[in-house]
């Protein structure tokens, strides 16, 4: 008589099951296809190796090859080690190939986001040195919340409160999936443990100058006891529906920038009379969408609001000078050209 197979644990099983979903909504997409390889953003924390481990299980179930980048920042002692440890943990896990990429990282934009644009310019490089079209991140739920939080903190405007994208593709490089922004922190450290998987934990996320991890330790705690449990989850849902609005309007200001846009050899111009007609949230989105397209330059909040006035409060006021770009009106054009 067979033995009865061995239950599986229940953090493994969500872990799995996240991965093999946003695979499959991967292939729907057309982002991979039978045969791609599939690459892992791998650290060696608990986040990254749940994720690793789980890509190995779900990966080839779906004809799809699946490897790992590990990144060493060189930022703290030891760093080597924890990068030739965590490759070595992909290995194990049938990962391949694996790569491990040593980077220098800036000072633009403070620490953290020095090691982020460092981090994501050489996993795109090994995503580009490998054919990869996709890479798998390991954000969680909290880190989601976590990111919501901040933002409004911040001030920041419904793009940044839509937090991060469960799969969101980039003009030039590769695809990036997050699997796990439904699942939590401690169900991929209880994967882990189930697994025999021994993470590393980063002394850095428990270093209150940073001030996602004051939010971490010190903020959210404060907020689960005063409002009880589920804020995560509530920060969480507020991202998901903020980031349909979000894409809802873009969707429209799209459609609606081919009637209201002309283009010169100067530059690109809109219809005043038209965009006084919309409500602010499509009018913003139009002069930033006719920036960005045109001159490739991301107008901030600040400045969009100011060449909305030559709209809005036009007093005869002249040109506004932005990076790279000059706004100004012309009758009832509001005209756009390079600086």
């Amino acid at each position: 008589m067979n033995s009865p197979r061995p239950r599986l644990d229940p953090a493994v099983a969500d872990v799995r099951r996240a991965v093999r979903d946003l695979l499959a909504r991967a292939r729907d997409d057309q982002v991979v296809a039978d045969g791609d390889l599939v690459l892992v953003a791998l650290s060696g924390g608990p986040d990254s190796l749940a994720l690793a481990a789980a890509t190995a299980f779900e990966a080839p179930k779906q004809g799809l090859r699946a490897g790992a980048v590990v990144v060493d920042h060189a930022l703290q002692a030891g760093s080597e080690a924890v990068a030739t440890r965590a490759s070595r943990q992909a290995s194990e896990l049938g990962l391949d190939p694996v790569t491990v990429r040593r980077v220098v990282v800036g000072s633009d934009g403070g620490p953290e986001g020095a090691a982020r644009e460092a981090r994501h310019a050489s996993i795109a490089d090994v995503a580009s040195a490998t054919g990869s079209p996709l890479v798998l991140l390991g954000h969680t739920l909290d880190d989601q919340a976590e990111t919501v939080l901040l933002g409004l903190l911040r001030g920041s405007g419904p793009d940044s409160l839509s937090g991060m994208q469960p799969l969101a593709r980039r003009e030039g490089g590769p695809a990036y999936g997050r699997p796990l922004l439904a699942v939590r922190r401690h169900t991929t450290r209880q994967a882990c443990a189930a697994a025999g998987l021994a993470p590393w934990h980063d002394p850095q996320n428990e270093d209150p100058a940073f001030a996602r991890v004051r939010v971490r330790t010190t903020l959210m705690p404060v907020l689960e006891q005063e409002l009880g449990a589920g804020v995560q989850e509530a920060l969480a849902r507020t991202a998901d529906q903020l980031r349909e609005d979000s894409a809802a309007l873009d969707h429209f200001a799209e459609e609606m920038a081919e009637d209201l846009a002309e283009h010169s050899e100067a530059g690109i111009s809109l219809s005043v009379r038209e965009l006084h007609a919309n409500p602010p949230a499509l009018r913003q989105r139009l002069v930033r969408l006719a920036v960005e397209s045109e001159f490739g330059v991301t107008l901030s909040r600040v400045q969009t609001l100011e060449v909305c006035r030559l709209v809005t409060d036009w007093g005869g006021q002249g040109p506004i000078d932005l990076p790279g770009v000059r706004a100004s009106r012309d009758g009832d054009r509001l005209s756009f050209a390079a600086a």
